[in-house]
């Protein structure tokens, strides 16, 4: 399963940087002979994944362990100063891998600070609540050459109907701008031309900031439904002709659900400007860039500061309908892109937003971090963090349950 491309606000959208590789030094250390007998240090072999995790552990439970073993450097261990610390140390990596869950800061404070949280969150939690924990702690393993093909599918996809254009910003501010604006294109290229691409979202989901990019937004067809809101879809790539396992599509349902969730919110409730600019720490009569402002203005927009481009986006969205009730969710073969299903489901109301809630509750640290299932415990085959994770069936047995045939990727968070 292809995943789509993140949902994080902090990422500078525009900007163009150069930055310069740091200078690569090595050193020698000479280790004079000597004829003095010393006794033998027992030193306990770590395999590199395990020194990994040992050193994400030190990291992040800094303020846990004892004063000895915070002052003792991270070279004079390995060294085999004292052996039993190593033990101690890779026993506590495993057992408890996510140890920054002890620290009172709920994880929307500490890692989405002044941000919105991505759907591509949501659906990551809904995943394995225990794998996202593990994600914001410890970090995310590089996205693999499946993941890629999947991401160039997206990127070839939008650009057949999105020409992009680069521009040069000097503030958050500016950011935000050109995030607004190019939502505002894209819903302005659905009404004249019938569909869009990438289109972004922003809103205020049930007490908190969402963002999310739509897949494809395109007009409703008579024959397809009576209902004439926009039709939300989303597609997948995949490795084998074949579809993907319950979870996964369940998994795909929920993320087209929360889209139209978020649509229907903005279309309905409006978007709450005051505390827009209160929560990303904005200034609302920033005058934007010029680059900005002249990108604006070839898109027919006149606005010189932040909040003339969020009363556009305000009012863009006032004049639309709500989501269609039917969604599309379509798997397609990376090899030849030829489509293997397209999967039609109404929406649920009830059960997106009670997902929501549970997803939310884990992001406010309002309750523990759950494992996934026991039925999806095959999921664990392919998470990084499975041989160090209680959880995992393999943790104790060596015989999981079994896997689908392909391996699945769960959503990539902001």
């Amino acid at each position: 399963m292809a995943e789509s491309p993140s949902e994080s606000t902090s990422e500078s959208l525009s900007t163009t940087t150069s930055t310069k590789p740091a200078e690569s030094a090595t050193d020698t250390i000479s280790s004079p002979q000597s004829h003095h007998v010393f006794p033998e240090i027992p030193i306990e072999i770590i395999s590199e994944e395990e020194m990994a995790i040992l050193d994400a552990a030190l990291a992040a439970t800094r303020s846990i362990f004892p004063s000895a073993i915070r002052s003792a450097s991270p070279s004079r261990i390995l060294a085999g100063e004292n052996p039993k610390m190593i033990r101690s140390i890779t026993l506590f990596s495993k057992r408890k891998l996510s140890a920054c869950s002890d620290i009172e800061e709920s994880y929307l404070h500490r890692f989405r600070r002044n941000q919105a949280l991505g759907v591509t969150d949501l659906t990551g939690t809904e995943w394995c609540e225990k794998q996202m924990e593990n994600v914001l702690c410890f970090g995310r393993r590089k996205v693999n050459k499946a993941m890629k093909v999947g991401q160039a599918r997206h990127l070839q996809l939008e650009e057949e109907v999105v020409k992009k254009v680069r521009v040069r910003v000097e503030s958050n501010e500016d950011k935000w701008a050109l995030k607004l604006l190019n939502s505002i294109a894209g819903v302005n290229q659905f009404l004249f031309e019938g569909r869009t691409r990438e289109l972004l979202l922003l809103g205020f989901v049930g007490g908190q900031w969402i963002v999310g990019i739509i897949d494809e937004l395109r007009k409703t067809y008579a024959e397809e439904s009576s209902d004439s809101g926009p039709i939300l879809i989303d597609t997948k790539t995949r490795l084998r002709d074949t579809l993907p396992a319950e979870p996964q599509r369940r998994n795909g349902r929920l993320q087209l659900m929360l889209y139209k969730l978020l649509w229907d919110t903005i279309v309905k409730e409006g978007f709450p400007t005051g505390a827009f600019f209160d929560y990303f720490s904005l200034n609302r009569h920033y005058i934007l860039s010029q680059d900005v402002r002249d990108n604006m203005a070839n898109a027919g927009i006149q606005a010189q500061t932040l909040e003339e481009i969020v009363r556009y986006y305000e009012n863009t969205f006032k004049m639309l309908p709500l989501a269609n009730d039917q969604l599309l969710l379509k798997y397609e073969f990376q090899k030849d892109q030829s489509i293997i299903a397209e999967i039609r489901f109404n929406h649920d109301h009830e059960w997106v937003m009670s997902k929501y809630r549970e997803v939310i509750e884990f992001w406010r640290n309002e309750r523990e971090a759950e494992y996934t299932p026991e039925e999806e415990r095959w999921k664990c085959r392919y998470c990084q963090f499975a041989k160090s994770c209680p959880g995992n069936p393999s943790f104790e047995s060596p015989s999981p349950s079994s896997p689908p045939r392909e391996a699945p990727a769960p959503p990539l968070p902001s």
